[in-house]
């Protein structure tokens, strides 16, 4: 699970890697650290809300951050990171940086 955080004006927002159905088996295809992920979306998925629900019951406020597998790739290619469970959480954190921005 890959939860990333960034503080806009002094506020800690967290960020939670979420992913399409459609796109899970090219997330393991092109993710260097396929074996630590779950086989099937829907295992992912159940072990994700899991996840969400246990943090939000100790406050967290977090955010589902849609993922698009291949602006991922590009997003790892570019700066020379192999797609792994560091590289998605730093693209989640940018991500949320960049809404910020907006």
């Amino acid at each position: 699970m890959i939860v990333s955080h960034v503080k806009p004006s002094g506020k800690t927002k967290f960020g939670f890697a979420w992913y399409r159905p459609e796109q899970w088996s090219r997330l393991r295809e092109v993710s260097a650290d396929r074996a630590e992920l779950e086989e099937t979306f829907a295992e992912w998925e159940s072990l994700a809300e899991q996840t969400l629900r246990s943090l939000q019951t100790q406050g967290m406020h977090i955010e589902k951050v849609m993922v698009d597998v291949e602006e991922l790739l590009v997003w790892c290619k570019d700066r020379g990171l192999p797609v792994d469970a560091s590289a998605r959480s730093h693209y989640v954190t940018d991500l949320l940086r960049r809404q910020n921005l907006r």
